[in-house]
Formats: C-alpha cells, structure tokens, sequence
C-alpha cells in the first residue's frame, strides 16, 4: 500500500519543482518572451478544447468576393515566356 501510494505521488510536481522549473524558463527564454508564450500556449490549449469537444464549426467561406461578384472589373493576367518558348 504505501508503494503504491510513493508511485502515485512521484508523477507530480511539488510547489519547489514547479518555481525551478519557472526560473529555468525565465532564464532560458527571458522575461520578454513570457507573455508571447502564454498567449500561444493559452490559444493552444483553446483550441485543442474547442476541437476535442467536438462540436463542429460552420464552414468558412474563403472565395474572394471578386470571384463573387459578377460585375467585377477582370483580373490582369500576365504571360511568362519560358526557355523553350525564348529558344534558349
């Protein structure tokens, strides 16, 4: 009993082996970068949330409104002469 009790507690970090860990990572990454790390962590953590929950998002729409619109002006296009083509 008192062995599996020593396996159970040995996975969790105590309150001086989380401040040691924070210092390592004050010292590796500088105080600057802290709060970078936090919002991208902390949107990490957000999204995997909102996509283990499994509720689906509406589909975006990514046509551009120019493809849309039928009285929009033409797009340019532009030809590119290759190797072949200049007889090189």
């Amino acid at each position: 009993m008192v062995i599996e009790e020593t396996i159970l507690r040995a996975g969790t970090p105590g309150p001086w082996e989380l401040i040691l860990i924070l210092l390592i990572v004050l010292l590796v990454f500088g105080a600057g970068k802290l709060p970078q790390i936090g919002d991208a962590l902390g949107r990490g953590i957000r999204n995997f949330k909102s996509a283990s929950s499994g509720k689906k998002d509406e589909p975006v729409d990514v046509t551009p409104k120019a493809l849309e619109d039928k009285d929009a002006k033409p797009v340019k296009t532009v030809e590119v002469e290759t190797k072949e083509q200049q007889g090189a």
